[in-house]
């Protein structure tokens, strides 16, 4: 004797059903985020004060290869992500083209934009990997 889904809800209209399904997850996922919020700002709250030690004043050597590490992460990044920008333009162009002339070919298009958008992802990972070691 196996209950199908909707069995336990007789006289309710599929719409009603697929309000109260998007009411409880809001309701859920904005309990998640007051107690996430909460947690994240504990310290603030209770205003504990931490005691910092006397940090040195930066140098003006480490602060040139300070500001050169930055521009180089800068640099991967927006580079990265205009390049990804271009490549998607184009792609994705042709490939919305190709769609519309043959749509059992949307799959093998998409993969095409998701390798432009890896571009991105490289650049990132390169500036990340700078400012580790700056």
């Amino acid at each position: 004797m196996s209950q199908s889904v909707g069995e336990g809800q007789k006289g309710k209209t599929p719409q009603s059903l697929f309000r109260r399904r998007v009411l409880i997850s809001l309701v859920i996922l904005f309990a998640f985020f007051v107690m996430f919020g909460l947690v994240s700002v504990s310290k603030v709250v209770a205003q504990e004060q931490a005691v910092e030690a006397a940090k040195p004043a930066m140098s003006a050597e480490t602060a040139s290869v300070m500001r050169f590490g930055l521009l180089a992460a800068a640099a991967a990044f927006g580079f990265g992500a205009i390049g990804a920008g271009i490549a998607i333009g184009n792609v994705g162009a042709a490939a919305m083209g190709a769609i519309s002339e043959k749509p059992e070919i949307a799959s093998q298009a998409l993969i095409f934009i998701a390798l432009a958008e890896g571009l991105v992802v490289f650049g990132f990972i390169t500036a990340l990997m700078i400012l580790g070691r700056v």
